[in-house]
């Protein structure tokens, strides 16, 4: 099963390193991995997506807690919570397939962020499967190049 595990940490050199060892020593796979400074300049927020039943997250969140510069960690999908992941995504275009291409951009709430004769540039912000989907109605062949973010995420409510 996908979890998405947000890690509070210090906001120090070297602190993504231990993390990003940590995975790679314990053979734990990342499939995405996102930080940023938090509101507090001493913290950063570290978002990272793996796969695996409950006893190997269960092993991540608890080699986690061992990293000295691990303030907290909470599998966010334990929770309900709220999760986002930004992509890019460079189309051809042409009179033939327009039509099609905006009536997606619609209905994904996407927005095009450049334009030329030929190609389109389309920002999409949503849940992962909803950025997977977009990208199953459009065809292959027109996708010139995908930059996705990763995903970030936070507990809903007050928590």
């Amino acid at each position: 099963m996908r979890h998405i595990i947000s890690v509070m940490l210090e906001n120090e050199s070297g602190a993504l390193s231990r993390v990003a060892g940590m995975f790679s020593a314990r053979g734990f796979n990342i499939e995405s991995l996102t930080v940023a400074p938090t509101n507090d300049e001493t913290l950063s927020r570290l978002t990272v997506v793996s796969v695996g039943d409950d006893n190997i997250i269960e092993q991540i969140v608890k080699q986690l807690n061992k990293i000295i510069d691990v303030v907290e960690v909470t599998d966010l999908t334990s929770f309900e919570h709220i999760e986002r992941e930004l992509m890019l995504i460079k189309l051809n275009v042409s009179k033939a397939n327009l039509t099609h291409i905006m009536k997606q951009i619609e209905t994904f709430s996407g927005k095009i962020v450049d334009a030329s004769d030929d190609t389109y540039t389309v920002e999409l912000a949503g849940q992962s499967k909803n950025l997977d989907a977009f990208m199953e109605k459009i065809d292959q062949s027109l996708i010139i190049e995908i930059s996705r973010t990763g995903v970030t995420g936070v507990i809903k409510g007050n928590k």
